[in-house]
């Protein structure tokens, strides 16, 4: 009797403990899958952080290869002015040694140091329009207005010249600081390319001011010349004006003294009486001395009459009359 409800019970006793022992295992295996699955996540997380890390450390490499033909932020202007005018403005700022704009010392605001260069790594090759000219100066440390800037390095300015028209350029001026150890890339906040604009901007306004002032120069000269010319052909005309007046007086001279020797004679020596009329008998009204000049007024076959150089008329023989020399 006692094994028939022994037996009875054996089946509900056996079923308990097979679920106590598989809650018992499912609880085990839970945990320690759990313990699993944390564990693989803290690794996770450690590869996750890692590679964050790795691909931070490796930025500022991507970053020193600038894409080839894009433009930074950097300065922008176009000017009234030839393409030949700005390089010329260019060239003296690429030659004056001088980054524009940063400076290492507080007591020396002014980069010395600065050389021009046909290419440098710290900008891709430009692949864009218009003309593209550098100026480095290495070893620079710690620049002012590069960002966050703090090690030694090197210091590029690009400037990319196009010409718009006859009459306008435009410049772009991009500008970095590379660290020599980490090769990290701190961007100008704007104030060296703005600076370096403003010099060439100074220079191309002096260019075109002493362009101006040698055209104004010049055309003054110019003016100086003409009036010159002027003057010298006025006088020319004048001069032959005048030589033309001589002519007419020396003619008129000429006309005058033939005149003279017809309507004039003078008296032949030793003088000769001047009557009142054209006979020997007539009287006389004065007598004329030899070679007074008179002019003949009257002409008869016999006798001329005549005015004496005080204004007496009368009549003289014309045997008594002898041509002027």
């Amino acid at each position: 009797m006692r094994n028939l409800q022994l037996n009875r019970f054996r089946p509900t006793m056996t079923s308990s403990w097979h679920s106590a022992l598989v809650r018992y295992i499912s609880v085990d295996w839970i945990q320690k899958s759990s313990t699993a699955i944390h564990r693989r996540s803290g690794l996770l997380m450690a590869g996750t952080l890692v590679a964050a890390m790795s691909l931070l450390s490796s930025a500022p490499r991507l970053c020193a290869a600038p894409q080839h033909d894009r433009l930074g932020p950097g300065f922008g202007k176009e000017f009234t002015a030839s393409l030949d005018e700005v390089m010329q403005a260019l060239q003296d700022v690429l030659q004056d040694q001088t980054i524009h704009g940063t400076y290492v010392f507080d007591k020396e605001r002014t980069l010395t140091g600065a050389k021009t260069v046909e290419s440098t790594p710290l900008f891709a090759p430009w692949k864009g329009g218009g003309k593209v000219f550098y100026k480095i100066r290495a070893d620079a440390i710690a620049p002012r207005h590069f960002l966050e800037s703090a090690d030694q390095g090197t210091i590029a300015v690009r400037y990319i010249v196009t010409s718009v028209n006859p009459e306008r350029t435009r410049l772009h001026i991009d500008a970095v600081f590379v660290e020599n150890s980490h090769r990290t890339v701190h961007q100008s906040d704007g104030t060296v390319e703005s600076s370096e604009g403003k010099a060439i901007q100074d220079r191309l306004q002096a260019l075109q001011f002493a362009e101006q002032e040698a055209a104004d120069a010049q055309r003054r000269r110019d003016s100086i010349d003409l009036a010159k010319q002027t003057l010298v052909r006025q006088r020319e005309d004048e001069t032959t004006r005048l030589a033309a007046a001589q002519s007419s007086v020396q003619d008129l001279e000429q006309r005058v003294n033939s005149l003279r020797h017809e309507v004039e004679r003078r008296i032949k020596a030793p003088g000769a009486a001047l009557k009142a009329a054209p006979f020997h008998s007539a009287a006389n009204i004065a007598t004329l001395a030899a070679y007074t000049e008179v002019v003949i007024v009257i002409v008869t076959p016999r006798w001329y009459g005549v005015e004496t150089p005080d204004g007496k008329r009368g009549w003289v023989s014309l045997d008594q009359l002898e041509s002027l020399p």
